[in-house]
């Protein structure tokens, strides 16, 4: 839906719209990349924390036990 309406807002300026498309392609990519850093601290058992994401809105410091089993 942002692409869309990002796309529709530089309307038919071609060398804004290319930059916009290389844009969404660079973020789909970095998003990609995320998701399999995720995986991997997943199955290597290393938390993940959202610190620049809309996910989470409150964010709690670790506990002691939490920090020793790391």
């Amino acid at each position: 839906m942002l692409e869309r309406q990002t796309i529709f807002a530089v309307g038919h300026k071609p060398i804004v719209h290319e930059h916009v498309h290389e844009l969404i392609i660079t973020l789909r990519k970095a998003l990609s990349q995320q998701k399999r850093l995720e995986e991997l601290c997943e199955s290597q058992k290393i938390p993940v924390e959202y610190r620049w994401s809309l996910n989470q809105v409150h964010y709690d410091e670790p506990t002691k036990t939490e920090l020793q089993q790391l």
